[in-house]
């Protein structure tokens, strides 16, 4: 009969280490950044269906890096729990912070396990509160590790170079554009600082955390064509897709400097219709009351 190989644990959890950073780091980089009004995710992502940003509740978003289905499982944990908590409490109840310590419980839990492999992700949960100062921005690492993050923080892809470039140009309190035009120009760093990439509109998933919507749920993507007239590269020289559209799929461009903020489709996705999450109470879609409707005219 062999003997089994010794492996000390300290040498296991390294060699379980570099395989869950080199999986993370062949991904690309996502960025968060505060701005006067929230928080606004901004990352590479050529896929117009699968994203790397989401809802989980009605002020906390959910970001990821690393392999799409070990992150899309526990995203859709996260937004199990959350409603869960939210209809045996109150939906007060479900913060960023009690999210964190969960996801934290599982990926340690994953990694130290002997019997399966470590998750390849990184995650930022963040929450908007209020003020800028109640603002919350959690990075958990794939050992389960919760760091609290200000102003900004970049995970996966070239992180070290975003993270630099953040670093010598970040300032507190700007507005949205800035803040996005700020990540995407920082996204585009790499190893050669002197011939940064440009990322085009199209190739990119935006998505913020508006503390000054009406609506209770505070997440909102922001589509093609807003990028478009932010950034100023799209394929129009105008800001608009080369045929007179802003890309809201509308003949003419949108008068809202903003974009479409429907009340009906509280998540405003770039593509596709993502319904919203059901009242736990009343089992109806989470939305504002409809206007009444007014009585005929006899």
């Amino acid at each position: 009969m062999s003997m089994p190989f010794y492996v000390s644990p300290e040498q296991l959890m390294k060699d379980r280490a570099d395989f869950a950073r080199k999986g993370i780091g062949r991904g690309r980089s996502l960025v968060v950044v505060q701005y006067a009004d929230g928080i606004v995710f901004v990352s590479e992502n050529l896929s117009q269906a699968l994203h790397k940003v989401s809802e989980i509740y009605d002020r906390i978003a959910f970001a990821a890096v690393g392999r799409y289905n070990e992150f899309e499982n526990l995203r859709i944990a996260g937004v199990r729990l959350a409603d869960m908590r939210g209809y045996a409490y109150d939906r007060r109840d479900v913060t960023g912070r009690g999210l964190a310590n969960a996801y934290a419980q599982t990926l340690g839990t994953i990694f130290s396990s002997g019997g399966e492999k470590p998750y390849e992700v990184e995650l930022f949960v963040a929450e908007v509160g209020d003020t800028v100062a109640d603002d919350q921005i959690y990075r958990l690492t794939y050992d389960g590790q919760v760091a609290d993050e200000h102003d900004y923080a970049v995970m996966g892809g070239s992180a070290e170079a975003a993270t630099t470039y953040l670093k010598e140009h970040y300032t507190s309190g700007a507005d949205l554009d800035s803040s996005i035009r700020l990540a995407v120009l920082a996204l585009g760093q790499g190893e050669n600082s002197a011939d940064p990439r440009t990322i085009p509109a199209t190739n990119l998933e935006v998505a913020v955390l508006d503390r000054t919507r009406s609506q209770q749920r505070k997440f909102k993507r922001l589509a093609a064509g807003q990028l478009s007239r932010i950034l100023g590269n799209g394929t129009g020289g105008d800001g608009t897709d080369g045929d007179g559209t802003d890309g809201t799929g509308g003949g003419s461009p949108s008068t809202d400097p903003s974009g479409p903020d429907n009340p009906a489709d509280p998540t405003d996705t770039a593509g596709g219709s993502v319904p919203p999450l059901e009242n736990p109470v009343t089992g109806e879609p989470d939305r504002p009351d409809e206007p009444p409707i007014a009585p005929p005219v006899s």
